[in-house]
């Protein structure tokens, strides 16, 4: 049966983020994740997860300044020292966390600068972080984004993406599949999950079009599911969705799909 953490980035955001790990809770949720813990008292979250038995599942290394538009360090060579800097904040900050499994985002593929040499930056600073990671017993993964929504966003495929996360030759590096993603970059939903079962650590899901709730667009997530259960898939599936209505609306799909 799938293990559901629900995104509090974007599920129950009608409420101040400090109260959405009591409202997960008490709609049944046994796990989280969100963005960015970094503008948060640490120790306030920790103290919230353990008030309400969560798992917290999953956050994001720093991504730089988002308000100003950045959306991940690893693939600029004009930042590998912030970057670096950046994933010793993150160990900190999932340690006080609980949390095992940490996603670095590629960012934005920087302007003026070849090619080779921004996937060269990306691989080498997955690597540093994988490394990093490892040595205090936490897992690093990375996620392709669809263009569309993240205009300029560097890893768009999850075929590009495991032959970057194949050239760190690390192995604490895996692929975080989304399957809203994915459904708008590339499709083959249940091909993709299948053949690459081994190297897929963290599914996220959402519906399209829309980013809505599963049940409200053209992904068959009954099909998915059942096959995820199928082949031994064993992680989180994290509901990064924007609610249609409210989010305790919304969570209707999860017995409707019958679970």
């Amino acid at each position: 049966m799938p293990k559901f953490a629900a995104n509090l980035s974007m599920l129950f955001n009608e409420i101040p983020f400090m109260d959405r790990f009591d409202a997960a809770a008490a709609a049944g949720f046994k796990g989280v994740e969100f963005m960015f813990p970094y503008t948060f008292d640490a120790e306030k979250i920790a103290e919230k997860l353990s008030a309400n038995k969560l798992a917290m599942v999953l956050h994001n290394l720093p991504a730089g300044n988002w308000d100003a538009g950045d959306r991940g360090l690893a693939c600029d060579p004009t930042r590998i020292g912030e970057f670096q800097d950046s994933v010793g904040t993150a160990i900190a900050v999932a340690k006080t966390l609980g949390a095992k499994q940490l996603n670095c985002m590629a960012g934005k593929t920087p302007l003026g600068i070849d090619a080779d040499t921004v996937r060269a930056t990306f691989v080498t600073n997955l690597k540093f972080a994988a490394s990093q990671l490892k040595n205090e017993g936490i897992r690093l993964v990375t996620e392709p984004i669809n263009y569309r929504d993240m205009p300029g966003y560097y890893l768009n495929f999850s075929r590009q993406a495991l032959d970057i996360i194949r050239e760190t030759g690390s192995d604490n590096l895996f692929l975080q599949y989304d399957i809203y993603h994915m459904q708008r970059m590339e499709g083959e939903l249940a091909g993709t999950l299948q053949a690459n079962l081994p190297m897929i650590k963290h599914l996220q899901l959402a519906d399209n079009p829309g980013r809505l709730e599963p049940g409200t667009g053209e992904i068959n997530y009954r099909h998915l599911f059942r096959l995820i259960d199928d082949v031994g898939y064993d992680g989180w599936i994290g509901c990064e969705y924007k609610p249609k209505t409210t989010t305790l609306e919304g969570l209707g799909w999860i017995k409707s799909h019958g679970f």
